[in-house]
Formats: structure tokens, sequence, C-alpha cells
């Protein structure tokens, strides 16, 4: 089976891999760290700004995916500090409506350009 690349003008891309990558009718969604597209640069501020600006990456390849939110059927969110849990459940529960994606949250060391927040998804067509 062969992979098409996906390319979304509205999200940054920091290492040598695709925004996203369809086999099929399934698309894997590259990790998006809260990078504006705009300037370049990390956002600043607490995890729900940077969670925000996460979604607002994904979205922006979803959308030149030809997909939305409710194609999404997993989302992996990794985060430096797992004290932030509950405000990345509150960005995260305005992205989707019910029944929610499953998910997976995992805390990890680091993340590039110091990012508190990373997040992929794995979406589908039909």
């Amino acid at each position: 089976m062969s992979r098409k690349a996906i390319v979304a003008e509205n999200a940054v891309a920091v290492g040598p891999y695709s925004h996203a990558v369809e086999a099929g009718d399934v698309i894997y969604l590259s990790g998006q760290t809260p990078i504006d597209s705009i300037s370049g640069k990390l956002v600043t501020g607490d995890v729900s700004a940077q969670a925000e600006q996460c979604f607002k990456n994904l979205f922006a390849v979803l959308k030149a995916a030809g997909l939305d939110e409710s194609n999404v059927m997993k989302v992996n969110v990794f985060l430096v500090d797992m004290n932030d849990f509950a405000a990345m459940n509150t960005v995260y529960k305005k992205q989707f409506s019910q029944p929610f994606p499953a998910r997976t949250t995992i805390g990890v060391a680091s993340l590039p350009l110091g990012a508190k927040i990373e997040i992929e998804m794995i979406a589908r067509r039909g």
C-alpha cells in the first residue's frame, strides 16, 4: 500500500516529516507542538494556550486532507507535566463532540523547543 503525504499551509514541521500521511482511508497526523504558523515561534503561556495552538495546527492538517474533527478516531497527547492534565482536558473537551475520540495521555520528560504539550491524531475518511 502506498502512502500519500498531506501538507498544510497553516502548520509547521520542525523536522524531516510530513504533516500527515494517508494510507487507504486512514490519515496519520504527525504530532504538532504549539508553534504559531505565522511567526514560526512557540506559543508562550500556560498549557491551555499551547494546547489550543496544537489543535489549530492539527485542524489545519485535517482541513488540508479534506477532513474535520468528526473524522478523528484516536488522539495521543504528550504532556511534560501531568499536573497540566485537567487544564488540557478543558481545552480538549471543546475540540470534539460526543462520542469523543479514543485517547492516550502520556507524561514525557521533554518536548521539542521546550513545548509543554504535543498532540498527534489518527483520522479516517468516511
